[in-house]
């Protein structure tokens, strides 16, 4: 008898779980949640720490086995999908009723629920995170029953960026908007000195700069721009000349069109395409978000250790996004600069950068993305998040045993 090897998509993570769950049904999933110790829900497998570890003992869940829901209410402008639903199935159900999603993450192959419970994001100054499109929450609580979280709930900023550690997500009901086109231009060499930042973040619908650190400025800046709105001439740098991928040397054919060639929202926001199938990364991930108003200041900080984070980077991403009313989200509060680092995978050198880097932002108020590479303390954590304290009273009430807190949890909510 062979046992399975549980690991993330990047490989860094193997899981002591014994198995994979994966229950065909809400009853099913509702007996293995009532019947487990610890119990934690293995998304896409896209975090690269061990947020999803529920220890040797415990139930390691998946979605995946449950009916695909998807319906779409076009009067409400709503849409209720299912735990185990991709962002690349979601967008295809709703363009093909007139209506889009407000954003989304460069990667259309994570899951909705994963997404949001770690407060992942796509770009653009004035668009908020992907839990901001959320307007109600159902899981399933400790005891194995049904729990439904909306907008207006006094608990409702603990709902949806919860880490997992309120209860197993079934469904989730999002706003939803008028379908849109968008244009994507690639535009070259950005120096960091005279950067108006400000300004190139607001030229366009979403923005993302990327540089490996290895001068003072940027490789690549991604321009995507709304063709119901009027587009922003973008002075600062040239257009490319070829189709660009964010890593220099790996193949473009994999990346979402450029050029400028208006397309479908949900085929023009993300970088990559959903057609495009990725295999298990080799590289490590770290994010950090810290308020807009420090982006200069961050920038020029990154600049001088860039000598120390170039040899392990594949590439560094900086976008923006719209502040976020959930008590856990990085970007609660305040509008954010977003400040994404690639790495080599290999955790050995890379991890003193990380700490490096975390020291280099720590007077911006950086807080780290969930489900990334971070060293960040507990003690730090808890003065970032002056919520937490709500959070955690939310979750006492909700898990008193604390069946969905693992090791990770614990330590986040400095317990």
């Amino acid at each position: 008898m062979t046992t399975e090897t549980l690991t993330n998509w990047a490989r860094n993570i193997i899981y002591t779980a014994e198995k994979l769950h994966r229950p065909p049904s809400v009853d099913a999933l509702r007996a293995l949640v009532a019947g487990g110790e610890r119990v934690r829900v293995l998304g896409s497998g896209h975090s690269f720490n061990e947020i999803a570890e529920p220890g040797p003992e415990g139930v390691l869940l998946s979605l995946t086995g449950l009916p695909p829901e998807i319906e779409v209410d076009t009067a409400a402008r709503t849409v209720r999908v299912g735990g185990g639903v991709r962002y690349a199935e979601l967008a295809r159900a709703v363009h093909a009723h007139g209506l889009a999603l407000h954003n989304m993450a460069s990667l259309p192959h994570i899951s909705v629920a994963g997404s949001v419970a770690t407060g992942t994001h796509g770009s653009g100054d004035g668009n908020g995170p992907l839990a901001a499109a959320v307007r109600e929450v159902e899981l399933i609580t400790a005891d194995g029953t049904t729990l439904t979280l909306a907008r207006g709930d006094d608990r409702f900023g603990a709902a949806v960026t919860s880490l997992g550690a309120l209860g197993v997500v079934t469904a989730l009901v999002l706003d939803l908007e008028p379908a849109f086109e968008v244009s994507q231009r690639v535009f070259g060499e950005l120096p960091l000195a005279g950067l108006a930042f400000d300004a190139v973040s607001a030229a366009a619908y979403s923005v993302s700069l990327f540089t490996r650190w290895t001068r003072p400025g940027f490789d690549q800046v991604w321009v995507k721009a709304r063709t119901d709105r009027a587009e922003a001439d973008f002075p600062w740098a040239a257009p490319a000349t070829e189709a660009m991928h964010p890593v220099p040397g790996m193949p473009a054919v994999n990346c979402t069109e450029q050029f400028g060639v208006p397309g479908p929202w949900h085929e023009r926001l993300p970088h990559f395409r959903a057609e495009f199938t990725p295999s298990s990364g080799d590289e490590l991930q770290s994010e950090y978000l810290l308020p807009r108003t420090f982006a200069g200041e961050a920038l020029h900080a990154l600049d001088g250790i860039r000598h120390v984070v170039a040899p392990v980077l594949q590439v560094c991403e900086v976008r923006t996004v719209a502040a976020d009313e959930q008590w856990l989200s990085p970007a609660h509060g305040r509008d954010t600069v977003a400040l994404h680092f690639t790495w080599i995978a290999d955790a050995a050198p890379v991890l003193p950068v990380v700490r490096r880097v975390e020291e280099v932002l720590a007077p911006f108020e950086a807080r780290p993305h969930w489900g990334k590479v971070f060293t960040v303390p507990a003690a730090e954590l808890g003065r970032l998040y002056p919520r937490l304290g709500d959070f955690r009273r939310v979750a006492d009430t909700l898990d008193p045993s604390g069946k969905f807190r693992n090791a990770f949890v614990r330590s986040a909510l400095g317990e």
